[in-house]
């Protein structure tokens, strides 16, 4: 076996494990809060994905003022949803806001094909494309970088929820919104929150990704993979987020490769059903007793 070559397509692994972790740090920060799965994360990347091609090319902005444009645009929109699909269906039974969030995913695939076209397009270069060499293994650039900027967001947002006052009540109402709301956090804008700095993390990821891979309307596809990596993580656990991400992007630069790439898909979850067999909550999610 050529130890080399496995040591490469292993950084390469964890360098795309980076990317999953930052969309599931979305997926998570969502389902801490309110309790909904949303379906719809990989069509939110998707639209970030978009506003960004939209502010750059369309509107010929600088990349420094396309990508924030682009972020802050993904965050009203998490706004919107949250206000108008989400709020009402607070103590309805968890399947309503599921389905909700699925036939937002429908309807978020409609919009780019409407706005965009269902066409594949290209994101203007803005990540570095000098040869990145770690040993004697290759990383493609994009990935490398792309993996960094991801690491970066992922400890500075959590560095802000741990000690900003809106982090913590965020923190508060996910342990228990109701003795939350008795200690005068309002809730309802917590939840808000939560789905405005969800929606901003998915556009950064969905740029990056669509830097990689160019951007189409089937990007929602990449939600599938954040949905297993999530599930193995643990559905309310960050750091079940982040050993997710590392652990399925690994599985599947190993199986693209030894296996081919049709195989990915099967192999990853392949993992998620033995990891749900050992651990039914995921490796690090919390363990719910109900009483009889």
């Amino acid at each position: 076996m050529d130890w080399a070559y496995l040591f490469e397509i292993s950084l390469t692994g964890i360098a795309s494990g980076g990317l999953y972790a930052l969309a599931a740090l979305a997926f998570v920060m969502v389902y801490k809060a309110t309790r909904v799965v949303n379906i719809a994360i990989g069509e939110m990347l998707m639209v970030g994905a978009y506003l960004f091609f939209t502010f750059a090319v369309t509107f010929a902005l600088p990349i420094w003022l396309a990508i924030p444009a682009a972020v802050l645009g993904a965050g009203l929109l998490g706004a919107v949803i949250e206000r108008t699909m989400i709020r009402p269906l607070l103590g309805e039974p968890p399947i309503s806001v599921f389905m909700v969030t699925v036939g937002l995913a429908s309807v978020l695939v409609g919009l780019v094909e409407i706005i965009w076209t269902a066409d594949q397009r290209r994101l203007p270069d803005f990540l570095p494309n000098t040869p990145v060499m770690v040993g004697d293994a290759f990383l493609a650039p994009k990935v490398f970088y792309g993996a960094l900027i991801a690491v970066v967001l992922i400890a500075v947002v959590l560095l802000v929820f741990r000690f900003w006052r809106g982090g913590v009540a965020l923190r508060a109402t996910a342990s228990d919104p109701a003795a939350a709301y008795s200690m005068g956090i309002n809730v309802p804008r917590v939840f808000s929150l939560a789905w405005v700095v969800s929606a901003m993390l998915a556009a950064v990821s969905g740029i990056i990704v669509g830097s990689i891979g160019g951007i189409s309307s089937s990007m929602g596809v990449f939600g599938l993979s954040v949905l297993v990596v999530v599930i193995v993580g643990g559905l309310d656990s960050v750091l079940g987020a982040l050993v997710g991400g590392l652990l399925i992007g690994l599985v599947e630069a190993l199986a693209g490769t030894y296996l081919g790439g049709e195989y990915k898909l099967l192999v990853t979850f392949i993992v998620l059903v033995i990891v749900l067999m050992i651990q039914p909550y995921g490796l690090f999610g919390t363990h719910e007793i109900e009483r009889l």
